[in-house]
């Protein structure tokens, strides 16, 4: 072990294509997870399990980009803001917003969804109307806000399936030869009038508060038209965007596999060392309290302390550490018998050096080389531990890992819904993670370990 200084193993790693293969995929996550910290704000990363955080979202919408592989392109999900528009005619005084979009798609939106929070006084009028590409201009809604004598701020949404809309609509029944009390309202407004087809082009929803003599505000608003595609990754069914949680899970797969596994190589290590340095009673008795916890089943012990104690993810990880650092243990032991016999430390003995002396400065790193193998190795059965708890439910709900977002695709039957996008992602994720630190570990595995090295 000491023949070999840290030039050659990195000359050996870079000259091997499996490292390099899981060094380039491990720079890829690292990346990953500077760019999700630096660009997703982290009140998004806390909010994952708010419902109120995510009703602009569609349900169980899949990515955008599969419209690329349909002949009939799905809807879309726009949420669109207005351009904010305030008029003064005598006493009335006129805020009008705009969405103009472009509707290209095969099939009806899911539904529409008008947002608004405004400051008013009084009664202020509110009138929404949408003109078709055809020209032909609907009246979907007309009615009066709360009254309010003092300034007050309001908000309100305003769904497609209002009871209003839909009588408004059917005041335009003539328009069309189909019977319109068969369509739900977003059919009615996106076919054509002849048919029962989708009419595309450019739409125009219009938004107008009318007030006398008092000025109102509109200070925030935007329109929805709910699509059955969204994103990168699509939704899941509590509306959630799922290349927040997959990206979210990046950084925490790699906190939670590398705090693990230096945690425990580290414990490892030095209890292995310890014992085999001093040996006799001390090793006898060390080794035995090893082999009882090698013993134990670490994944219903796992299980019995996370329904018991705690799912925190924090506590988690020193569970894991707990039953991860005595296979370590052996082998660092195993080490330290042969290296303490070396001529180097005998003299070390002789010169009256401390024990714990010797320990971290003549034995501890001559097995540096097998401790970060050791570390990169172990950081896949970290990873997989979490996921494999948090499928079951006993992970920590607050955080976003893979294995959570797969739990939550199991609870909701995504596998029997045919859900994929739900599924596929986080576990290739979990897999490519643990393939890069194997191919990093294997590499220099072959190089430390003397009876790999041919």
């Amino acid at each position: 072990m000491s023949s070999i200084t840290t030039n050659e193993i990195r000359e050996r790693f870079f000259k091997n294509p499996t490292g390099l293969i899981g060094i380039g995929i491990l720079l890829a996550l690292i990346i990953t997870s500077a760019l999700t910290a630096v660009l997703i704000p982290i009140e998004t990363f806390k909010e994952w399990n708010n419902p109120g955080k995510w009703l602009s979202l569609p349900k169980t919408a899949s990515p955008e980009w599969i419209n690329i592989f349909l002949e009939n392109k799905i809807p879309e999900h726009k949420i669109l803001l207005s351009n904010i528009q305030t008029n003064k005619n005598n006493n009335i005084n006129l805020i009008s917003q705009q969405f103009i979009f472009e509707f290209d798609y095969d099939y009806f939106p899911n539904d529409f969804m008008y947002e608004f929070s405004t400051e008013y006084s009084d009664s202020p009028f509110l009138q929404i109307i949408v003109t078709r590409p055809d020209g032909i201009k609907f009246e979907l809604l007309s009615t009066t806000l709360p009254y309010s004598e003092t300034s007050t701020n309001h908000f309100q949404r305003i769904f497609s399936t209002d009871n209003t809309i839909k009588k408004n609509l059917l005041l335009e029944s003539d328009l069309f030869v189909f019977d319109i009390n068969d369509k739900s309202t977003e059919n009615i407004i996106f076919s054509t009038t002849d048919n029962h087809n989708v009419l595309k082009g450019n739409y125009l929803f219009e938004a107008n508060l009318f007030g006398i003599e008092k000025q109102n505000r509109i200070l925030d608003s935007k329109l929805i038209i709910g699509g059955k595609a969204y994103g990168l990754m699509g939704t899941d069914e509590l509306r959630r965007d799922l290349s927040v949680g997959l990206l979210w899970g990046t950084p925490l797969a790699l906190f939670i596999g590398v705090s693990v596994a230096v945690g425990s190589v580290v414990m490892g290590l030095i209890y292995g060392v310890y014992s085999g340095f001093k040996g006799k009673t001390t090793d006898d008795v060390m080794m035995r309290f090893n082999d009882v916890i090698y013993a134990l089943p670490a994944l219903p012990f796992l299980i019995i302390l996370a329904v018991t104690i705690s799912n925190s993810i924090f506590l988690m990880i020193g569970f894991l550490m707990i039953f991860s650092w005595v296979g370590i243990a052996k082998v660092s032991r195993s080490m330290a018998l042969q290296i303490k016999t070396r001529q180097y430390v005998e003299a070390s003995k002789i010169m009256g050096q401390k024990n714990s002396k010797i320990i971290f400065k003549h034995i501890i790193p001559q097995l540096l080389p097998y401790a970060f193998a050791s570390i990169a190795i172990s950081v896949p059965a970290a990873i997989t531990t979490e996921a494999g708890l948090s499928f079951l439910g006993l992970g920590d709900p607050s955080f976003p890992t893979w294995g959570q977002i797969l739990h939550d695709a199991n609870t909701f039957g995504a596998a029997a819904q045919g859900l994929w996008w739900w599924i596929v992602p986080p576990g290739l994720l979990i897999a490519i993670t643990g393939l890069a630190f194997v191919f990093i570990g294997n590499a220099l595995d072959v190089i430390v370990n003397p009876r790999l090295k041919r």
